[in-house]
């Protein structure tokens, strides 16, 4: 078998490459969503009306009669498509890719602006913090489709104080009902647009938050009298949870939203969620992200876990406080992902001792605890007195999906 993946363009037959077409005139066997399928109504080989990647594997492989199938798919199979899954899964040998023309080149040439420094980011049919990728970035490109739109997305951007940065949506492109706006973020956030359509948003304030390493300065956060996870403990939660770019954490007990704050900075594109229930540490934790302009990070107040049920699955969680319910914690974050990755900080041996029995209760692995003994110096006229810290158990560990 040789499976044809064929870009279609962003929906008008004249924007297939002649290649393309001549790979559908070839297949035995027709597949893709139905859209793509009615712009060959005269092809003799059998249409599937299939678009994800799991249902095409499996039509497949109940097929072999089919020597040359074909797989439709819109705009070009190098930008966010399905193809990624099916080159996968068949190999190289057995697939052949045909490039088409993107909805981001489509809508660069409508616009009359170069994308080669945009930032290209997919809203379709998947979580995106659109404001997180606009803070960062002085153009961000986004494909939209299903709960996430054009205006929903604008609105979002509004709320998060990106009201006033020009945007352009593209709507049906190519085809007959093509339309293209131009207006400010607030002003396209109350108009309503077509399921396919794109956006391109305009922050020339844009400034690129990556974070080079851990442990800011503790100055850098207002405190109160709230305890705070000190600068040089705080580097080593952090790299115990070994954070992504992309992760989804949690920050249980997140006191003045310290380690909460260095996440986000870390994870710029993901999502951070600062778990507290007393409301001086939660004012603290509104004020530390926006004093560093953080579009990443979500308060949620309340006791653990019962306020994190409803909160999506973490990649890692830190717990820094647990009110004495670490057990029914720790029991969440498996529920929701067997494999999280979990960091917990201790003053006492009686904590340390705890966590350490139920990690392994709960079928943890890698665990491991270290203690962090940190003394600072003080001046003491011409000399240098080291002031010792309290000393902190860092424990951490990995889950295990036994899926």
């Amino acid at each position: 078998m040789k499976l044809s993946l064929v870009s279609s363009g962003p929906g008008d037959l004249s924007q297939m490459t002649y290649a393309a077409v001549q790979a559908v005139s070839r297949a035995d066997c027709l597949m893709g969503a139905s859209r793509l399928l009615a712009n060959f109504p005269e092809h003799r080989a059998p249409q599937v009306p299939l678009a994800l990647p799991e249902q095409i594997i499996e039509y497949l492989h109940a097929h072999p009669e089919f020597q040359t199938p074909c797989v439709l798919l819109s705009g070009d199979a190098g930008l966010y498509s399905g193809a990624k899954k099916l080159v996968e899964h068949f190999g190289a040998e057995q697939t052949e890719v045909y490039p088409g023309i993107s909805s981001v080149s489509c809508f660069s040439s409508r616009l009359g602006i170069p994308w080669q420094d945009w930032h290209l980011v997919s809203a379709h049919g998947t979580a995106c913090e659109i404001a997180a990728h606009v803070a960062n970035f002085e153009k961000t490109f986004a494909l939209t489709g299903g709960a996430q739109t054009p205006d929903s997305l604008c609105r979002e951007l509004d709320a998060a104080g990106f009201g006033e940065c020009a945007a352009y949506v593209g709507q049906n492109l190519s085809s007959p009902q093509e339309a293209v706006f131009h207006g400010t973020v607030r002003e396209l956030g109350k108009m309503r647009f077509a399921p396919l359509s794109v956006l391109l948003v305009m922050n020339p304030r844009a400034c690129e938050r990556k974070a080079s390493s851990f442990g800011l300065p503790d100055g850098e956060f207002l405190r109160g009298d709230v305890p705070m996870t000190k600068s040089e403990v705080r580097s080593v939660i952090l790299s115990k949870l070994r954070l992504k770019e992309t992760d989804t954490l949690w920050d249980i007990g997140a006191g003045t939203g310290s380690v909460s704050v260095e996440m986000a900075l870390f994870a710029r594109f993901g999502k951070v969620y600062a778990v507290e229930c007393s409301d001086e540490g939660c004012s603290l934790i509104r004020q530390n992200a926006q004093r560093l302009g953080l579009y990443n990070l979500s308060l949620i107040q309340g006791m653990a876990p019962h306020v994190c049920e409803g909160l999506p699955a973490p990649d890692a969680a830190f717990i820094g406080g647990s009110k004495g319910k670490l057990e029914e914690i720790l029991s969440l974050l498996r529920q929701k992902n067997p494999a999280v990755r979990v960091c917990i900080s201790a003053i006492t041996l009686e904590t340390a001792c705890d966590s350490l029995k139920l990690l392994a209760e709960l079928s943890f692995e890698e665990i491991e605890a270290v203690q962090v003994s940190i003394s600072k110096t003080k001046r003491a006229g011409r000399s240098n007195l080291l002031m010792a810290n309290n000393p902190v158990f860092v424990i951490s560990a990995a889950g295990r999906n036994d899926g």
